[in-house]
């Protein structure tokens, strides 16, 4: 019998992978392969995450800010501070090249 090696994870990979969980319900992609996450701070159980929205006026604002501490918590970081900022603005080419490729743009 074969013998499966777990490589744990470490928090900066768990961050990612929870980030991966929030979905843009508009765009129906999640946050990190949208590219709204601007940057990405992990120290132990501490996360702070520096991120935009598709749009200035975006009336999930609330919702997705509190998906996004939500699903860090629920992996473990005990600390959670988000930031949204629309310095630069956000636009498709943010994007990853397979989502775009997928969406047609």
């Amino acid at each position: 019998m074969k013998r499966i090696m777990r490589i744990k994870a470490s928090p900066r990979e768990r961050a990612i992978r929870a980030l991966k969980n929030v979905i843009d319900p508009e765009i129906g992609a999640n946050i990190v392969d949208l590219g709204l996450i601007y940057d990405l701070k992990v120290e132990g159980e501490k996360v702070e995450v520096l991120m935009t929205l598709t749009s200035l006026g975006c009336p999930l604002a609330n919702s997705l800010v509190s998906e996004v501490e939500s699903k860090l918590k629920e992996a473990g970081f005990k600390n959670v501070k988000v930031t949204l900022t629309f310095n630069p603005p956000w636009t498709p080419e943010k994007m990853n090249k397979e989502l775009r490729k997928r969406l047609g743009i």
